[in-house]
């Protein structure tokens, strides 16, 4: 038989009858199995990625987390551009953006009458600025879509941890779902309770977070007013957190999870069957931490880098939500604007052509006409292939056009009818011999295979091997992955950032120490755990007498079990290795999960030739403690 002849005989439908007989089944459609997505979250998992913008007086104080005692008049961005950071979240191929209106600071970037610590006291526009408005503005101008981050915690308010605050917060909560016009997300942060300014109590309040803020009514109360709006976290809430701030999602990640309060291990990797639909979003920032650092600008995730989250996070089925923190002008530094249109230009470029186009469907089994194998390559989620409810494990064979060559394979289940596939394989038939490429758990929203090389094969195939039903698979596609241009690396030209290179470990409680001074996150000075009484110690010779300013701690973030970064510090410094005093004494705050660099400020400048760091317990429960880097910051010029 020809080649023509034989493409022929397939698009007409009688290959099927020539190879495997095609299951009768009825053309109606399948019953929903398990869970299933709600309207909102429909439209949610169609985003796929989105930018989040964090950028609030700690951009101001170079904190990650700020006290709440910080005086409004330090918010005072020189040139704030929404149009720029917005214009380049577009470019980065992001379509959304979430702002941080408000952070544990307290500090409100719109201006409400409901508190003091907020963007009226601040001399940005003589007091007369809307942050929230003006990112808003910018955002639907550029036919993006808007969301809103409002932390639960306040570190300034007087009365946190009080049921007055509560409903303080209920009050924010409806002041900026009723004045921005229509929002897609609203993120309530998982950080509540601890020490704080508190109105100038400046103590530590704990609370039991679900208990407090009755979750189930906040979540109402968002979607009375914003039916469209999916909220972030809590149980109750239309999305979970993907149990860390990597950027990678578990593998499979299912979009589904018990119906009880959260747990990390549930959360990074979703629970197979379990009855409630709370897919994960996978929150990441471009830089190592979440505001703008200067010291950070020679850190940025190269566009190599972005492209291997996609697939870590959009590719398993999650939506990525990738930080672009500004910088005290009020716009993004010119390396992270490079870095996101050369990953935005690639992946464009790489999606742009669906390279199924043009292949030949057939299969094992169809439900139906409606149901067709053709289906898969309509570029229509709304259409499925199916089969008789019987078939659960059929098969799905691509006859594709000569010489077509790809290296990203994706698929989609068909949302509505819930997740029907467990477990998957993909074949290429090369040279006349079927080879197995892939064989992964779960498609759900969107699973992207990537290939190690790109191939031409004359047929592909996909193989249920596992399923709770008879599956509904929107979509097969097959994409040729586009080179990213490459973006010159930035200099550190920070000059209070005090480089390490000629920093040496004088004494240590373990082994290994020098890998704190390696400027290389992914190698950590890893020990057995602290035991009560006997603190983690080690002692670094700075090599030069130098005004310190504070010191930075940055968390390994490589995947170790039992194993934590420390729950607190203890900082003491001498010039002449003999004679210590003490200088900064306290918790790293969120550090277990976050994981990102600490930047701890002395309360006042220190002048040191040696520093010895002693940490005296893991943040949670673990058998060894890991430190990546320890590094120090100089004052700004001027500072006194």
């Amino acid at each position: 038989m020809t080649e023509v002849s034989r493409r022929l005989l397939l698009a007409s439908g009688l290959a099927a009858t020539a190879t495997h007989a095609i299951g009768a089944g009825r053309d109606t459609a399948p019953k929903p199995w398990g869970a299933t997505p709600s309207k909102r979250q429909l439209a949610w998992h169609a985003r796929e990625q989105y930018a989040f913008v964090h950028f609030s007086i700690n951009t101001f104080t170079d904190r990650e987390w700020g006290y709440g005692d910080e005086d409004p008049k330090l918010f005072n961005p020189t040139d704030f551009s929404p149009d720029q950071i917005v214009a380049a979240a577009k470019a980065g191929g992001m379509r959304g953006i979430i702002l941080t209106a408000k952070h544990h600071d307290g500090f409100c970037l719109w201006p409400t009458m409901l508190t003091e610590h907020c963007i009226r006291n601040s001399p940005y526009k003589d007091g007369k600025g809307d942050i929230v408005g003006e990112m808003e503005r910018a955002t639907r101008r550029a036919g993006l879509d808007f969301g809103l981050y409002l932390s639960p915690w306040d570190r300034n308010h007087a009365e946190y941890g009080r049921p007055a605050y509560v409903e303080y917060f209920r009050k924010q909560v409806v002041e900026l779902c009723t004045r921005y016009g229509t929002l897609f997300e609203f993120w309530f942060d998982g950080a509540n309770g601890g020490d704080g300014y508190y109105g100038g109590a400046r103590d530590t309040r704990k609370i039991d977070a679900p208990k407090y803020y009755n979750w189930p009514s906040i979540v109402a109360l968002v979607h009375e007013h914003q039916p469209m709006a999916c909220t972030f976290d809590p149980l109750g809430a239309d999305l979970r957190w993907v149990g860390n701030e990597d950027g990678i999602a578990g593998d499979p990640c299912w979009p589904t999870m018990p119906n009880h309060p959260y747990v990390q291990s549930e959360g990074n990797s979703g629970v197979r069957g379990a009855p409630l639909w709370w897919p994960a979003e996978t929150d990441v920032s471009i830089r190592p931490g979440w505001f703008y650092h200067a010291d950070e600008d020679s850190k940025v995730k190269t566009p190599a880098r972005l492209i291997k989250l996609h697939d870590e996070s959009v590719g398993r089925g999650t939506n990525l939500n990738l930080n672009l923190p500004p910088d005290r002008r009020g716009r993004l530094a010119d390396i992270d604007v490079e870095t996101l249109k050369s990953f935005g230009t690639a992946q464009t470029a790489t999606f742009a052509t669906d390279l199924a186009k043009g292949a030949v469907a057939s299969a094992s089994h169809v439900r139906g006409k409606t149901y067709a194998a053709s289906t898969v390559l309509d570029c229509n989620r709304d259409t499925y292939w199916s089969t008789p409810d019987a078939i659960t494990t059929p098969t799905l064979t691509l006859d594709l056009p000569p010489g077509r060559s790809f290296d990203l394979i994706r698929l989609r289940e068909y949302l509505p009818l819930g997740i029907r596939v467990t477990r998957f394989a993909i074949d290429a038939e090369i040279g006349g011999q079927w080879r197995k490429l892939a064989e992964h758990s779960g498609i759900g929203p969107q699973r992207i295979v990537r290939l190690e090389k790109p191939i031409a094969p004359r047929r592909l195939r996909l193989r249920i091997l596992e399923g709770t039903a008879c599956p509904a698979i929107s979509e097969v596609a097959l994409f040729r992955q586009v080179a990213p241009a490459p973006v010159a690396p930035v200099r550190n030209t920070d000059t209070t950032t005090v480089v390490t290179t000629r920093w040496s470990i004088v004494t240590a409680t373990a082994p290994g120490a020098k890998a704190l001074l390696d400027d290389d996150s992914a190698t950590a000075w890893t020990l057995p755990a602290p035991a009560p009484g006997t603190p983690a110690s080690v002692t670094i010779d700075l090599a030069a007498t130098e005004t310190l300013a504070g010191f930075v701690l940055i968390p390994s973030r490589a995947v170790m079990a039992n194993t934590a970064p420390p729950k607190g510090y203890r900082v003491e410094a001498s010039t002449d290795g003999k004679s210590w005093q003490d200088i900064a004494k306290g918790e790293l705050p969120n550090i277990a999960y976050a994981l990102a660099a600490q930047r701890i400020a002395f309360a006042r400048p220190t002048t040191a030739r040696y520093l010895r760091f002693s940490f005296a317990e893991t943040a949670i429960p673990a058998q060894r403690l890991a430190i990546a880097g320890l590094g120090a910051f100089r004052p700004k010029p001027g500072a006194s």
